[in-house]
This record gives C-alpha cells, structure tokens and sequence, in this order.
C-alpha cells in the first residue's frame, strides 16, 4: 500500500470504531436513563402509598414498590450502563480526535509527501485506544461480578 492508501485505511478504521462507540453509548444512556426512571417512578409512588396507612392493600403496593426499588438500584452496577455509556462518549471523543488530526495532515500535503511513519503513529494511538477500551471494559465487568 501506499502511504496515503494505509492513511485512508486508518481512517475507514477509526470511522468504524466511531460508529461502534455512537451505536453502544446510546444503548447504554437509554439504558441508564429507563433504569433511573423507573427507580424514580417506583420511589415516588411507593413513598405516597405510605402516606395512605389505612389501606392495607396500597401498604401492601407500597412495599411491593420499594422491594423492586431496591432490585431495579442493583441492575445499574451490575449492568454498568452509566459508566459504559461515558466510556463510549470518551472513546469516540478520542477518536473523532485521532480521525481529525490525520485528516488535517493528509489535507496539508501532497499524496507524495505522506510519511508512512506518521500513519503508523497514527494506526498505533488507534489500537492503543482500543486497548485501553477493552481494559476498561473488563475492569467494569469484574466490579459488576463482584458486586453480583
């Protein structure tokens, strides 16, 4: 490959990877979001059915509610949506960042002027940002292990 063709791959990889990152953060922010909402939803109406202590029946719903409060509370760290979701908003932040800088530098020369070891710089940050995504993935899944 030439320099500029192993420029463009590098490119069409770290666009795929943004792709990946946009598609996870948003699953795991609605994700977080219908969790956070739903204990709101259970809290509030638990806490008012309380309020009612001489209906046995609501007392009966209320506690129900709290009981599922506190297992919906338990899916957020196991699950970690929240933290995986600003994983994915600092990883496509990086690497929006790295498409940027290599696409400034192939726009300020010539396809001849391309040097190969800047790509390669460039292709190397792009898996170091991968690496480091799959770290901290592993490192969220085993606090979730623990604490499951």
């Amino acid at each position: 490959m030439t320099p500029l063709d192993l420029a463009r791959d590098v490119l069409d990889r770290i666009e795929r990877a943004n792709t990946y990152a946009r598609s996870r953060k948003h699953r795991f922010r609605r994700r977080s979001s219908a969790i956070r909402l739903a204990v709101l939803a259970m809290s509030a109406a638990s806490t008012i059915i309380l309020g009612w202590q001489d209906l046995n029946v609501w007392t009966g719903l209320a506690f129900s509610l709290i009981a599922l409060v506190t297992v919906t509370n338990t899916l957020e760290p196991f699950f970690a949506w929240r933290s995986r979701w600003v994983l994915m908003e600092e990883t496509q932040y990086r690497f929006y960042r790295l498409r940027d800088e290599l696409t400034f530098y192939l726009a300020s020369r010539a396809p001849e002027e391309v040097d190969p070891d800047t790509v390669a710089e460039t292709f190397r940050e792009y898996q170091a940002i991968w690496d480091q995504l799959g770290s901290r993935w592993l490192e969220f899944r085993q606090v979730a292990d623990r604490s499951g």
